[in-house]
């Protein structure tokens, strides 16, 4: 019977992945939970933000002792799971949502990847004495869509493995940053839900912080942010070439 069982399609992936699922799942359950706590509300702190929060703490803290027994599952939930989610999301976007952002989003899209990858290499080359290929790396990352912009421009480059893990490195510090820091200060702005759209999902570096930092404001806002950062991640092929 238990070897009936376990030729079972599926039986071997969830023998596998099914602690590090579990584990997941139960960071998101306290996370929509935490979202839901009066302090956490007028902090304007969302579930993803919390989720992420609690994954930092846990990860750095218990995940290394199960990590044998969660680690499949963890990485199946950070990447395929993390994937779908975001194109789940995008299905919220209607043709009006793109209507709104029209030109004008595009035309700030290309201006901050020209200026901030321009930028990032003129800074990183001058003055803080990296060499090319790290500070074309750190660009790309901050440019256009964080740790899968600096994995996409590596080979176009030929970089070196400590290379990419210190842009990865780079880009994930400040898009944390900038994913806590964008909802505290939206109230001292003075920018409308869609303008505040438009400036996170032209400025943060990872999608899934984008959409954290535009549910934190309000559904205009996540629509407006998410528009805005896929047109950025849309340039990433013209920008590789």
């Amino acid at each position: 019977m238990h070897s009936l069982v376990a030729s079972l399609p599926g039986f071997s992936f969830l023998r596998t992945s099914g602690p590090g699922l579990l584990l997941a799942a139960l960071l998101a359950a306290m996370a929509a939970w935490l979202a839901q706590w009066g302090p956490m509300v007028q902090m304007g702190l969302s579930a993803m933000t919390l989720a992420i929060a609690l994954g930092m703490v846990v990860g750095n803290t218990v995940f290394p002792s199960v990590s044998d027994h969660t680690g499949a599952g963890v990485d199946f939930a950070r990447s395929a799971l993390l994937r779908a989610g975001i194109v789940l999301y995008g299905f919220r976007i209607s043709l009006h949502d793109i209507g709104a952002v029209g030109w004008p989003g595009l035309l700030i899209a290309a201006a901050m990847l020209a200026l901030t990858f321009s930028i990032a290499v003129h800074v990183g080359t001058r003055w803080l004495g990296l060499d090319r290929q790290t500070a074309v790396l750190i660009g790309a990352g901050s440019a256009i869509c964080g740790a899968a912009a600096v994995m996409a421009t590596q080979p176009v480059v030929r970089g070196e493995e400590h290379k990419v893990s210190m842009a990865v490195a780079t880009v994930v510090v400040f898009g944390t940053l900038s994913m806590v820091l964008y909802p505290l200060i939206y109230p001292y702005l003075g920018l409308s839900a869609h303008a505040f759209g438009l400036f996170a999902g032209s400025t943060i570096h990872e999608v899934a912080q984008v959409v954290a930092v535009g549910e934190a404001a309000g559904p205009a806002a996540a629509n407006a942010a998410v528009v805005e950062k896929m047109l950025r991640v849309m340039m990433l092929a013209p920008f590789l070439m």
